[in-house]
């Protein structure tokens, strides 16, 4: 253990976010007073031990970093509790407009606060309405209240038993309904402001210039990359950036935020130097370092300060007050401290795709560049070639490393691997570093003088080229490559690998390399399951010969848009319901998967017999069990989520899914 003593602050995050799963994972609501009780008896516990050995140091050190990080997400998630819809609600809504975003099928969506719930008992913190049928959220700028009819109805369930939970996403932000209208809006006039509505109008009136200067799918890209604002993003350009692993490009984080202060820290420092006398007088890198914090500080606000974004800007600027402090500014410990930092803020992020691909991405740059240092081809020891050709050995090595580090994750929140990432990233990247981000940053420093017009034609030029290039990779056979949903204990293999190959000191670290193979094995230990069935028994998929078959061409639309996904099989809904092979009819069908007979029956229509032996009979409207030798299902089943079934020569194994007591499933 001897030689892991300088990097032993280097696990302290990773055992607070252990912490963190481990609260998110309870099958139970911690009282506060417990985990605080537990935490303090490890820490008093590890002071006791401080002259102990290093290793029982270090294994109490651990527990009592994870108990802190239970108590951590626990505290947050007292903090946020908010009030949700208990049902269906259609009625009267009137609010103040937070934000504007897009759904994913492209409709318009609101984010009201503020909000008045006519005859509803519970009064929602926040709800978000998509507009739909045409219409468009035309004149309704952020601090405008509005009246307006609405249907909603709480946060989604799981599409299946272990999936994606938007209720706990929802929870944390304060999110109470969500729902539709496509009746007409009232503007009742503008609500009181303050400096986050004054933000937000600013953004708008951002989003809509650089719109005017770049029309179309440049202006899109434009406004999602500069301010936040993503509505505008062509939905077939979304696509061809996703299959082509480009889509980073249009989420804010780490690289936009350390492309625009690194370009006003090196302008700065050169505007300097070309001053010699001024720059005899001044510590050009530590001013630098000051104004491209501040840049930094003024693109988190006017971009929406997004979870992701805020997350970007806490790691650069540990960066910069590193340089200002003498520090090195690009180690492990910088990495760590950011980490610290937002676990401490928003413990709930380590459960989001974000956090972890940013961090997975950033460690394993700063780690195999810490390497390189000590590598002599690399530090060009009497060869040159190197030296000439370090920007573009630099691009390759940092693109090679950052996709093998974010695709076990990418693959398991996303379901895809994109297999021409790599070529994808080594062509648009240099564009976006060169050309996109500093002609961004030049447009916001000359708009007041009126010159902004000339720096964002150049920007929309790279723009263009980027999705040029994001369409041919797009294009190529095998480019996005569909991938089966994993247990999350084959991707806690994986990082649990990844950590150990960054962190561990000695010739032990290719245990990391054993661990990651061993989730890469783990990946397809669970089979997908034979059947599932929504929460309300609306929707039947049956996993066939050519995939899964849906009982229905529409509705549910995202439930079966999510077990395609997950199965690796992302056809559509009416696709998936032309493969079923059985009998369907409007209140009942019928189909077979491995000789056994699936039944489900929604009315009174269907005819008798179907309860044979062997079969698994769904009958979401009934909550008497069939008499017969089937595998019945009814209401009651189905009253606490959706329901997976294997088949097996022993017959039907059902998992019915039992929400955990959290404030999150109430």
């Amino acid at each position: 253990m001897e030689p892991q003593r300088r990097t032993l602050i280097l696990w302290v995050p990773v055992f607070w976010g252990a912490g963190i799963f481990l609260y998110f994972g309870l099958p139970f609501e911690p009282p506060l007073w417990s985990v605080l009780l537990a935490t303090g008896l490890f820490l008093a516990l590890r002071c006791l031990v401080r002259n102990q050995s290093l290793l029982v140091g270090v294994l109490i050190g651990a527990v009592s970093a994870a108990s802190f990080g239970v108590t951590l997400a626990k505290v947050r998630a007292d903090a946020v509790s908010a009030p949700v819809i208990k049902g269906e609600f259609a009625g009267t809504v009137e609010g103040r407009v937070l934000s504007l975003s897009r759904s994913a099928s492209g409709n318009p969506r609101v984010l009201l606060d503020q909000v008045t719930l006519y005859g509803a008992g519970a009064q929602p913190e926040r709800i978000r309405i998509a507009l739909t049928r045409g219409r468009t959220a035309e004149g309704l700028l952020p601090g405008t209240r509005v009246r307006l009819f609405a249907r909603l109805s709480p946060p989604a369930r799981p599409a299946e038993p272990g999936g994606f939970d938007f209720r706990r996403m929802a929870y944390f932000e304060r999110l109470g309904a969500v729902g539709y209208t496509d009746a007409p809006i009232l503007v009742l006039g503008q609500a009181r402001t303050g400096p986050s509505v004054w933000l937000l109008q600013l953004r708008c009136a951002l989003s809509d210039a650089i719109k005017a200067s770049l029309p179309g799918r440049m202006g899109g890209f434009a406004t999602a990359i500069l301010t936040g604002d993503r509505a505008d993003v062509d939905p077939a350009t979304l696509e061809d950036l996703r299959a082509s692993n480009l889509a980073h490009l249009l989420a804010i984080s780490g690289l936009h935020m350390g492309l625009v202060s690194g370009f006003v820290f090196a302008a700065v420092r050169f505007g300097i130097a070309v001053v010699p006398g001024f720059a005899l007088r001044v510590q050009a890198k530590k001013v630098g370092a000051a104004v491209a914090l501040l840049a930094a500080c003024a693109y988190l606000f006017v971009s929406g300060g997004a979870v992701a974004t805020q997350r970007a800007f806490v790691m650069v600027a540990v960066v910069l007050v590193a340089v200002l402090l003498n520090r090195p500014a690009f180690t492990l410990r910088a990495v760590a401290l950011a980490a610290v930092l937002i676990l401490i803020w928003r413990p709930e992020s380590v459960l989001g795709a974000g956090f972890q691909m940013s961090f997975a991405a950033t460690a394993a740059l700063v780690a195999t560049f810490e390497a390189l240092r000590g590598v002599g081809w690399w530090r060009d020891e009497g060869r040159g070639w190197v030296t000439r050709l370090r920007p573009v050995l630099s691009l390759a090595i940092a693109s090679a490393v950052a996709g093998a580090a974010t695709a076990p994750l990418g693959a398991y929140h996303f379901n895809q691997i994109a297999a021409y990432g790599l070529l994808a990233n080594l062509l648009a990247v240099p564009l976006m570093s060169a050309l996109i981000m500093p002609a961004g940053v030049l447009a916001a420093v000359l708009w007041p003088v009126g010159l902004g017009g000339l720096t964002l034609q150049m920007m929309g030029w790279g723009i263009e080229w980027v999705l040029a290039i994001a369409a041919f990779v797009a294009s190529l056979d095998g480019a996005a490559r569909p991938i089966a949903s994993a247990p999350a204990h084959a991707l806690i293999c994986v990082v649990v690998g990844g950590l150990w190959l960054i962190l561990w000191r000695g010739p032990a670290r290719g245990m990391g390399l054993l661990a990651s193979a061993l989730g890469g094995l783990l990946w397809t230990s669970q089979p997908r399951p034979d059947v599932i069935i929504s929460h309300d028994g609306r929707l039947v998929g049956a996993l066939g010969e050519e995939g899964r078959v849906l009982n229905r061409m529409r509705g549910s639309g995202f439930v079966a848009s999510s077990w395609l996904k997950n199965d690796g099989d992302p056809i559509s809904q009416r696709e998936a319901a032309l493969r079923w092979a059985g009998e369907r009819r409007r209140d009942w069908a019928l189909t077979e998967i491995a000789g056994a007979q699936v039944t489900w029956v929604w009315g009174d229509g269907a005819p008798d017999g179907l309860c044979t032996s062997g079969a698994l009979y769904i009958a979401p409207r009934s909550a008497e069990q069939q008499d017969g030798p089937c595998y019945s299902l009814t209401s009651d089943d189905l009253d606490h989520g959706p329901i997976v079934a294997w088949h097996s020569k022993d017959g039907w194994e059902i998992a019915r899914s039992r929400p955990p007591h959290r404030p999150w499933h109430q």
